[in-house]
């Protein structure tokens, strides 16, 4: 195996463990040596790819973040190309109901829902939220405009509303009580705000 390879390998194990740990045990509870350990790797090695703990946290946060947004692009493009079926759907609904699952996710939910904030402080989380979530609700913005499915407006002030309507949302499910009960009726109230949006034909 590559050196490159081999540092690759070591970090995804990393990031996976670390997962793990923090999702069972929280961040304040998970030490280091135990991330390591559960790697199967050095604390050398664990130092040598992220700078100490909390910028290990930070990655698997990113990482989190990335993961979604890559099937929500992957749910808003599925049948593209076909000239049946409602836009809407595609652009609004599909990526809505990938979102809302993945609150579902113990992992999403304690990292980087629940802590995120607390170790990375409320800026950095939101950083981290935007880089992802704000280009896709951008694109997803213009593909409405495009299919005149919304009425003529700027794009910016619009996809900041929606990114914090959709990231309150997912908070406010993950502290939830009934977590299955509260993400079907956070559903069903985002479906009646974006719908509102929609121009009449």
């Amino acid at each position: 195996m590559k050196k490159a390879e081999q540092s690759e390998s070591t970090r995804r194990a990393l990031l996976q463990a670390a997962r793990e740990l923090f999702t069972e045990r929280g961040y304040a509870d998970t030490a280091t040596e135990d991330i390591a350990q559960r790697a199967g790797v050095t604390r050398g090695a664990l130092y040598y790819q992220f700078r100490d703990k909390a910028g290990l946290f930070r990655a698997v946060v990113e990482d989190l973040n990335l993961n979604i947004s890559t099937r929500i692009v992957s749910a808003m493009q599925a049948n593209q190309g076909e000239e049946t079926g409602d836009p809407w759907d595609r652009l609004v609904n599909a990526g809505r109901e990938v979102y809302l699952d993945a609150c579902l996710d113990p992992a999403f939910q304690r990292i980087a829902l629940i802590e995120a904030s607390s170790v990375l402080g409320w800026e950095e989380k939101r950083a981290v939220e935007g880089k992802y979530g704000l280009s896709i609700i951008r694109g997803m913005i213009q593909a409405l405009l495009e299919a005149r499915l919304i009425a003529p407006q700027p794009v910016e002030p619009l996809a900041h509303l929606i990114f914090s309507a959709i990231t309150d949302a997912a908070m406010y499910i993950a502290r939830a009580d009934d977590i299955p009960a509260m993400r079907k009726e956070m559903s069903a109230s985002l479906e009646r705000l974006f719908r509102g949006l929609r121009m009449k034909n």
